[in-house]
């Protein structure tokens, strides 16, 4: 958001402000101040004039000013009605030299996960990739993966459930996704270039649209939520963990829904299968099998019943 905006908004919040007192505060003039409430107009915001001087009445429901209006994290917003893929937009401004930036969409129409499984991406959803630049290794890329599996299960826990993580980074409630994410790099060996991560969350959207038996969707869970909410807090809360790295592995293991659970990795080397034990840095699952305890670092992982 344009910051002269911000800061009226920030003004308003707090209440009325009459257009001169404005311009004072912020030092601009007063036909800045009004070309300034116009626009936030036209961005959604309903502001109204009166004697005791401009108010701020109520904020768009979604879409980029809503989600910056308030938020607590670095990061700008690029919006749109509907993308192709929000990672590949987020790539886009990679190569553009843009960082700190997070792709939000109402629709996807070539969204897909994991594996190049396609992932449907409806209008109602969350769907959105955030650019970053992390001073990181690439092989510690992992870690801002379970960064983002935690700060989504948070956002998700926002709204009222209770939400597990599926190593390595899906969110289930009840035992069905509700969310995914996809992470992108460019880098070399020893620094990440750009990092995106993609991450899908089946928030106001009916769960009969799903593809998968086993996915569901907050509003079949508990109606329809604030996706503005939602966002803010999954941005504060990566920006949160990616401040503090130590976070990220102990905050991931206090939500998992894997650790303890007898499962099955399918890996490039076949099938892993046993109980799920740890994870260790920056995101490898450890598993108790027969033949002893083996580190994995990639796979497909199936929760199993119990023996």
């Amino acid at each position: 958001m344009q910051a002269t905006r911000g800061q009226i908004l920030d003004a308003l919040s707090e209440g009325p402000r009459t257009g001169p007192a404005l311009a004072d505060e912020l030092d601009i003039t007063r036909a800045a101040v009004w070309k300034h409430i116009e626009a936030l107009r036209d961005a959604g915001f309903e502001v109204t004039g009166g004697s005791a001087g401009y108010e701020l009445e109520a904020i768009p429901a979604y879409g980029a000013p809503a989600i910056e209006f308030g938020l607590e994290a670095p990061y700008e917003i690029e919006y749109h009605n509907s993308v192709g893929s929000t990672n590949q937009r987020a790539r886009e401004l990679a190569t553009e030299g843009a960082e700190n930036v997070v792709v939000v969409a109402d629709e996807q129409t070539g969204g897909r996960g994991r594996l190049e499984r396609e992932w449907a991406s409806p209008s109602g959803g969350i769907w959105l990739s955030l650019l970053l630049r992390p001073t990181l290794p690439t092989t510690h890329a992992p870690l801002v993966t379970m960064a983002a599996a935690v700060a989504t299960a948070e956002a998700v826990g926002s709204a009222g459930v209770e939400p597990t993580i599926k190593w390595p980074n899906d969110v289930l409630v009840d035992g069905k996704k509700v969310s995914g994410i996809l992470t992108e790099m460019e880098g070399e060996a020893d620094s990440i270039s750009w990092l995106v991560v993609g991450i899908g969350i089946n928030a106001n959207v009916d769960a009969d649209a799903l593809p998968e038996d086993r996915a569901t969707s907050l509003q079949a869970l508990c109606g329809e939520v604030e996706r503005r909410a939602v966002v803010q807090t999954l941005l504060e809360s990566m920006a949160d963990l990616l401040d503090d790295r130590d976070k990220i592995l102990p905050e991931w293991r206090a939500r998992s829904g894997t650790l303890g659970r007898r499962v099955s990795v399918d890996t490039p080397d076949g099938p892993v299968v046993g109980e799920a034990v740890d994870i260790e840095s920056p995101g490898a699952l450890l598993v108790d099998t027969e033949n002893g305890r083996r580190r994995v670092t990639v796979g497909d992982c199936e929760h199993l019943r119990p023996e």
